[in-house]
């Protein structure tokens, strides 16, 4: 584990939501948006973000965390916020990257997925084309 002498910034994406995580020398906070994590609702995507901090063990309890992100939707937020967590706490510890690839590789490398573009003739849908009969 290196001494926290400076913040460590990192960032996590999922979507169109972006997240930015700074650790800090602390007691344990983690804010989002400057809501307390343990405030953050509705509680499934509250338990996706703490899943790196309870993976990380003893090392929660002595850094803060502060978090800003903005776009997408609730899930992809919480995506995004956790990857950024994630990459945060792997810098301040390196051991953690393994343990953290290990139990989901998300974590650490950003899901590119993304929605499939529309197309013309499709009634608004990416696939689905307009059906013709010449009988």
């Amino acid at each position: 584990m290196l001494e926290l002498s400076k913040t460590i910034n990192e960032s996590g994406k999922r979507k169109t939501a972006i997240a930015r995580a700074a650790l800090s020398k602390g007691t344990g906070k983690v804010r989002i948006n400057n809501v307390p994590l343990e405030l953050y609702e509705p509680k499934v995507y509250r338990m996706r973000i703490e899943e790196p901090l309870i993976l990380s063990g003893d090392i929660r309890n002595s850094i803060d965390i502060t978090v800003k992100v903005i776009g997408g939707g609730p899930m992809s937020q919480s995506d995004a916020t956790r990857t950024a967590i994630a990459r945060a706490l792997v810098e301040h510890s390196p051991r953690l990257k393994q343990v953290f690839l290990e139990y989901d590789r998300h974590l650490l490398v950003a899901d590119v997925r993304r929605k499939e573009t529309h197309k013309p003739n499709t009634h608004g849908h990416a696939r689905a084309k307009k059906q013709k009969s010449y009988r």
